[in-house]
């Protein structure tokens, strides 16, 4: 069974309250249904999970100012149907900030949000990532 690999971020942005970054991507190959997720993208050869995350944050939404916040990531692991293969997949997911709230989505995207905890939770379409944003804002209101 092929293995896929790949690395993104939880991106959020705070001034009076914390508001998280949700892409929005078109029905395409890999799925029959429009849906909402976070920034991620394939590990390329030789290139570490963290390089990974900072590049396709830079090439899904424009955005180049992030920290990372160290210590704090998670990895979700599931299974998606491919021209007619079975595949799983990792991803490991970094929280990470910016003072940016400016967006250009790429062309594999048809919009954005920045949304507060509550709505974005309702917004996200997978479990896994809203299992993400539960332990990341969990993170986030204890400092």
């Amino acid at each position: 069974m092929p293995l896929e690999k790949s690395a993104g971020a939880l991106l959020f942005h705070k001034n009076k309250n914390i508001e998280y970054l949700l892409l929005h991507y078109p029905p395409g190959s890999k799925t029959a249904k429009e849906y909402w997720d976070l920034p991620k993208g394939h590990i390329e050869k030789g290139e570490k999970e963290i390089d990974t995350a900072r590049r396709e944050v830079a090439e899904e939404t424009g955005i180049q100012d992030i920290e990372i916040i160290n210590g704090v990531k998670e990895h979700i692991k599931y299974f998606f149907r491919f021209r007619g293969e079975t595949i799983f997949k990792t991803v490991t997911f970094y929280l990470a900030k910016t003072k940016t709230k400016d967006v250009k989505i790429s062309e594999e995207h048809i919009g954005y949000k920045w949304l507060p905890y509550d709505k974005a939770l309702k917004q996200l379409t997978f479990e896994n990532a809203r299992g993400v944003l539960r332990k990341a804002h969990q993170y986030l209101e204890k400092q």
